[in-house]
């Protein structure tokens, strides 16, 4: 079935990120390398790897989209569907590079942060405990009644 152009739309679980009609041209990459889809291409289903998703419009300017892996599907040689699990657009690469390591870092000290907590936490928890199984003023061990 051939078409005059494509439809895309890259989705992640919580937003639509790319809704684009009038797309002549898309390249991405899945494991076995680069490739591109045009208008008229056959039914296809693929796993992507962390790659830059490009494509043109009829204005024929390059937009990007950097994703977080996802499956990538054609159907009826016009629509092009990726579901994936994180997604960040850009109109230049270099914007996009920036904005990536820029939501990487935040993420990464996010996930610290949160380990500190998460070991605080554990740690009064611990210690509450050791102070309700310690000794109690009357000398007898909380702890010898589970013996």
């Amino acid at each position: 079935m051939s078409a005059a152009a494509l439809t895309l739309r890259v989705t992640t679980p919580l937003a639509v990120k790319v809704d684009a009609a009038g797309v002549t041209s898309i390249r991405t990459e899945d494991a076995s390398g680069g490739f591109g889809i045009r208008p008229g291409h056959a039914d296809f289903l693929t796993v992507l790897d962390a790659s830059v998703l490009r494509w043109r419009g009829a204005d024929q300017a390059w937009q990007y989209c950097a994703l977080r892996g996802g499956i990538l599907r054609v159907s009826d040689g016009a629509k092009v569907e990726i579901a994936c699990r994180e997604a960040v657009t850009g109109d230049d690469l270099a914007s996009l590079e920036a904005l990536v390591k820029k939501k990487s870092a935040d993420q990464s000290d996010a996930a610290r942060r949160a380990r500190a907590e998460q070991t605080r936490l554990h740690t009064s928890a611990i210690r509450g405990l050791m102070q309700r199984l310690g000794p109690n003023p009357d000398g007898k061990d909380l702890a010898e009644d589970f013996r």
